[in-house]
């Protein structure tokens, strides 16, 4: 049997207010999710739904949660495969379709990684590192992302063009 993980958060809502739920209007959306050892993540639903614009929605982090797997993965993939990655960005989207009964899916997501890579340097054969090497690894990321494989519409790539050069850090 292959390994199994098991992923556990707290999650508690604060916006209970002083009259809770008595009515749609009556109550905050305001939660908070944690896991022991680590920052709590101060949420609320979206503010077209009446949340609060400065907190994190469950759809801004489904959004960030295929984006960082898909970092992950590809850092992984790309010093396997020998590109010495230096910098790493992505500006994803998601789109979501909202019903009039109010049920609602995402269409997909679109990421748009931007990867820089060591200024100088060549793949293990002496090849150069170009955007056709940086498509196979975001494909090979694609494809074993573990969000994405659970999700049930497209995550798409965008990626820019391979710029070299020093590390950010």
């Amino acid at each position: 049997m292959p390994p199994m993980h098991t992923y556990t958060v707290d999650l508690r809502w604060t916006g209970a207010g002083a009259a809770g739920t008595a009515s749609y209007t009556s109550y905050g959306r305001e939660h908070t999710l944690s896991a022991p050892g680590k920052p709590p993540v101060p949420g609320s639903s979206d503010p077209a739904f009446r949340g609060d614009a400065a907190l994190w929605s469950p759809e801004e982090l489904l959004v960030g949660a295929l984006a960082q797997c898909h970092m992950l993965w590809f850092l992984h993939l790309a010093a396997q495969r020998g590109v010495v990655v230096v910098g790493y960005a992505d500006h994803p989207t998601g789109a979501m379709r909202v019903e009039a009964a109010g049920h609602g899916q995402f269409t997909e997501v679109v990421l748009r990684p931007q990867v820089r890579v060591l200024a100088g340097t060549a793949l293990p054969d002496g090849g150069p590192v170009t955007d056709a090497v940086l498509a196979e690894v975001h494909r090979a990321a694609h494809e074993h992302c573990f969000i994405a494989r659970s999700v049930n519409f497209p995550v798409r790539q965008e990626p820019a063009p391979v710029t070299h050069g020093t590390s950010d850090a």
